[in-house]
């Protein structure tokens, strides 16, 4: 069964977003928009630091990874944006070298934008099934947001440069996935900024979808909504999952909600930050069933249940 051995998170440097208002173009209607409205306080970015010092300083909070590099198979890098360098600079291959995992074999996922992250715990877990019960798999989540473009999700949020760290066993002790369900739903645009047609078309379906697909994986897990202990959400902004919350049948405090302030939007990585806040802050005891959910433009959506 596949499940998450460890998980770490690395914050950039947290900067207001008042501070960086010019810098994201927002008129200051946005910008109380954004923090009043969104909950939306600080973000997590740094130019100074590079995508590949980011990954690696996640890495480097995994306590079980240093001895057992050999250990590690596969190095998944899923990302929502297709590129993030310029050929032949890789931040992923570097990030395999620094950290001694010289021969895991080494891929990317993309196409399912934010929701690439849980896509990619579960493609981890296929492919570890064949190899020997000691086996690893790395996922590195979590990127660069390289210009306003990709700063700013119209109307939704801002995203920060957190990133995450996973390591995934399929035959280990530690969080056991019950389930995993994802959906793509094509609104007619791949890309970040959709235009305004394809962007009414995410908002129509957006919550019919997404129950959709987290019911799939309650259902995989022989669970209801009563059984999880807490919600590991995508961290685009509060008032959507506080009006999502009656529909999920979760009452808001059961909803992981604190780093909304604090991060922004770390594109595939919020559930996994979203985790290592929650466990170091004693939210979640053994035995409690948790749901991690994200979604991604274009359309993509995937929750996994996962029991501490």
């Amino acid at each position: 069964m596949t499940s998450l051995t460890e998980v770490s998170a690395h914050w950039p440097t947290q900067v207001s977003i008042t501070s960086r208002q010019e810098a994201l173009g927002l008129t200051d209607t946005e910008l109380r928009r954004y923090g009043r409205g969104f909950g939306l306080s600080e973000i997590c970015w740094d130019d100074t630091e590079s995508e590949t010092e980011s990954l690696l300083a996640a890495v480097r909070k995994l306590s079980l990874l240093p001895g057992q590099e050999d250990r590690v198979r596969y190095v998944l890098r899923p990302r929502t944006q297709r590129f993030t360098s310029p050929y032949p600079l890789s931040p992923l291959h570097e990030v395999r070298r620094e950290a001694g995992l010289r021969h895991a074999k080494t891929f990317a996922l993309t196409e399912q934008a934010c929701a690439s992250g849980l896509l990619a715990v579960d493609v981890a877990g296929m492919l570890l099934a064949d190899e020997d019960p000691d086996a690893l798999a790395l996922v590195l989540v979590g990127e660069k947001a390289h210009g306003e473009v990709s700063q700013v999700l119209g109307g939704m949020g801002i995203t920060g440069e957190g990133t995450a760290a996973v390591l995934v066993s399929a035959h280990g002790t530690g969080d056991r996935v019950l389930g995993f369900a994802t959906k793509t739903v094509s609104v007619g645009d791949p890309g970040l900024v959709m235009p305004d047609e394809a962007f009414v078309r995410f908002r129509e379906m957006y919550a019919d979808v997404l129950m959709e697909v987290v019911g799939s994986a309650l259902d995989q897990a022989s669970l209801t909504a009563e059984d999880i202990s807490l919600v590991l959400p995508h961290n685009v902004n509060r008032i959507a999952w506080v009006r999502l919350s009656d529909r999920l049948g979760v009452p808001v405090e059961r909803m992981f909600l604190d780093n909304i302030p604090q991060t922004g939007h770390c594109f595939g990585a919020d559930p996994f930050i979203n985790y290592a806040t929650a466990t170091e802050r004693g939210r979640l005891d053994p035995g409690d069933r948790y749901l991690m959910v994200s979604v991604g433009l274009g359309a993509s959506f995937a929750a996994m249940v996962v029991e501490h």
